[in-house]
């Protein structure tokens, strides 16, 4: 996750390092031809660029506000979790109840709890195509993660188990019907979650609408020096940088928030929202172990 603060120049010009360098080579190439060999018939009056600039701008536009429009409904979702996941270990804790076995009680609250924060992990790992057990088999018994051998997605698994003990607490009679709906209801927004989650991340960006605006860009560029190589002189390389590096960072800004759940700096920071709710869940089940704080690298938490 990117922070507000102290992002260098480095990282963000990073990004369109070959495109600036193609841009000064294409740029120092017409502008030699033009002195060596006196070429001014070819010239191009400005107002071609600027008209083929401004529909690429508008079409820039149209797609980050689309992009970004991703990025902030993934955020949304993942808040909807943070929620979610706090209500269910609420109802858990007072909800389910049994005065005559409170011990057995205790620990069938904390088994499901854990659970939830085991869940959380594996839907932030199973967003990004990695391996959650690693992350969730402390928070697990044993015979719960060979039950989940049987699932591609582990999140999936969980929520099911969750819902068998949901069932079970009220055969025992340590809920009652209307207390079961209401905690089912939970889960149900969960699972809603999760398919939203896994929506975006199936969904692809339509490529044919990225790779057109690619091209007319890339045409703009290539029409755009022998629009200012006359207006400028010798100062026509820097402005034709500028010019190129303000649209290119534009695109790929676009091309970086389109998909949210690619483990970057400019991702959904789905496990550091995952390691804020096991504070809370385990701080309401009175935990004293609490996860290990999230590492700032200058300008990005490590996601």
């Amino acid at each position: 996750m990117l922070l507000k603060k102290n992002i260098p120049i480095k990282y963000i010009f990073g990004k369109i390092k070959y495109e600036i360098l193609f841009v000064a080579i294409y740029g120092f190439a017409i502008e030699i031809i033009y002195k060596n060999f006196n070429i001014t018939e070819i010239s191009i009056p400005m107002t071609v660029p600027t008209v083929l600039g401004t529909i690429i701008s508008l079409l820039l536009a149209f797609r980050s506000n689309q992009a970004y429009d991703r990025w902030w409904e993934a955020r949304q979702i993942w808040g909807a979790v943070v929620n979610d996941s706090r209500t269910l270990a609420r109802q858990v804790m007072f909800l389910i109840d049994d005065p005559y076995d409170p011990d057995q009680i205790d620990g069938f609250k904390n088994r499901i709890i854990k659970r939830q924060i085991a869940w959380c992990y594996a839907l932030a790992h199973g967003l990004r195509k990695e391996d959650p057990m690693p992350a969730i088999e402390k928070y697990v018994s044993a015979e719960e993660c060979d039950s989940l051998q049987d699932y591609d997605n582990k999140h999936v698994g969980l929520i099911q188990l969750h819902a068998r003990d949901y069932n079970n607490a009220l055969k025992q009679g340590w809920v009652n019907p209307y207390q079961q709906i209401e905690m089912d209801a939970t889960l149900t927004r969960l699972v809603d979650s999760m398919g939203k989650c896994e929506r975006i991340k199936n969904t692809v960006f339509p490529s044919t609408y990225s790779l057109y605006i690619h091209l007319a860009l890339h045409f703009f560029i290539l029409l755009l020096p022998f629009g200012l190589v006359e207006l400028f002189g010798f100062l026509m390389v820097p402005v034709l940088i500028v010019i190129t590096g303000c649209f290119f960072l534009i695109e790929k800004m676009a091309i970086h928030l389109q998909d949210p759940f690619e483990n970057k700096p400019t991702d959904t920071p789905m496990l550091t929202i995952s390691r804020n709710i096991e504070r809370d869940l385990k701080q309401m089940m009175r935990d004293k172990q609490m996860p290990v704080m999230v590492p700032q690298v200058n300008y990005f938490y490590v996601l």
